[in-house]
């Protein structure tokens, strides 16, 4: 059997679809798997034992070529229509929640295609389960829902990203050379996230000076050693928090491969973010994640599967979560839901998952 699955999505959907590719390999391990993503997201997928090959479609490419050639732009995505043809895929998930996938799946003759009927986007898919959005259960198990058509009943819950024995020891070498020890409290920092938004990321974002305040409090009372993670694109707001902490943290943004991030997360005892992609990478290491939510809902796009050692924060306000059906409505209370989280709020619910002997254990 030959399995095709295709999520266009950000890092975060990606790794929601993780749990998925691990049920469909336990159910039929001798199925040949792929799966096409955008480029942002196809290093959260490199290294996956489950899957056999990654496909990688970039629409802003493609936009940028039309713009410049219409001619070219139709050559190229022919070419790759071609390249996903060769291999004969039996079946197809489509998690796109469109219809231009699954009619592209029909064109090149892939017979069972299973999705969601969003909006009555489904009109090209064999099978189809019919929903409004994601709202009343994580998405990860929307995705898992899809496993029906499959007989598959799921087994495996947890987020998977794979890292290399290159970047394990990339990460290593870092923690060495900045003297972060294995007994130390080191904790992760990443103040940004959320790119998917678009111009709208920021509302996801808890304040740069409320991080650097998190920080001086962690170094200051936990004896922590900080370490501010983010990447290129967020170089100005690491560097804010930076500038704003009276402390010595280490910074690490836009220094590192999404791969190399996971691997250093995975060596820290604590990661503190907001709401996002890099959430979900730590927790695919199995780290202890703090998470500051504003408006978007934990119980969709949490920490999965939730878990004592992945706390949220968020404040219940009347106009919370207002991140509804993929649409953000403009607010009109300056963001209170995540301004008015307050840095004592987070440092105490850091405190209160201290083991007793102060150090904070991945185990628990």
């Amino acid at each position: 059997m030959k399995i095709l699955i295709i999520n266009p999505f950000g890092i975060g959907d990606v790794l929601f679809s993780t749990p998925m590719i691990s049920n469909i390999k336990m159910a039929y391990p001798q199925a040949y798997i792929g799966y096409i993503c955008n480029i942002r997201a196809k290093d959260a997928l490199y290294h996956n034992p489950n899957l056999n090959k990654v496909f990688v479609f970039e629409k802003d490419e493609y936009r940028k070529l039309w713009r410049s050639s219409k001619i070219e732009c139709i050559k190229k995505f022919l070419s790759f229509l071609k390249e996903v043809k060769i291999e004969r895929f039996d079946l197809a998930i489509d998690l796109s929640l469109g219809y231009h996938y699954s009619l592209f799946l029909w064109l090149i003759g892939v017979k069972k295609r299973i999705g969601y009927n969003y909006r009555r986007r489904g009109r090209f898919l064999t099978h189809k389960i019919d929903i409004c959005g994601y709202d009343d259960k994580p998405v990860a198990e929307y995705y898992l829902d899809l496993l029906r058509f499959l007989d598959i009943k799921p087994k495996e819950h947890n987020l998977k990203m794979y890292v290399s024995e290159k970047e394990k020891k990339w990460a290593d070498s870092f923690f060495q050379e900045n003297d972060l020890k294995d007994d130390d409290l080191v904790v992760g920092m990443i103040p940004a996230g959320g790119a998917s938004w678009g111009k709208n990321f920021s509302y996801r974002h808890w304040s740069c000076a409320s991080y650097a305040r998190l920080a001086d409090k962690l170094i200051d009372e936990l004896k922590a050693k900080v370490v501010i993670f983010g990447d290129k694109t967020e170089t100005n707001i690491c560097r804010q928090v930076q500038d704003a902490t009276a402390k010595k943290v280490i910074s690490l943004c836009g220094k590192t491969s999404l791969k190399e991030f996971a691997a250093c997360l995975s060596k820290c005892k604590l990661v503190v973010c907001n709401d996002g992609g890099p959430l979900h990478v730590a927790v695919s290491q199995d780290v202890k994640t703090i998470s500051v939510f504003g408006p978007v809902d934990e119980q969709v796009y949490g920490p999965y599967p939730p878990a004592g050692k992945h706390i949220v924060v968020s404040k219940s306000i009347d106009c919370r979560p207002c991140y509804k059906r993929f649409k953000l409505p403009a607010c009109t209370f300056n963001r209170r839901c995540i301004r008015n989280i307050t840095v004592e709020e987070v440092f105490e619910k850091i405190k209160n998952n201290l083991p007793t002997d102060g150090k904070l254990d991945r185990r628990t």
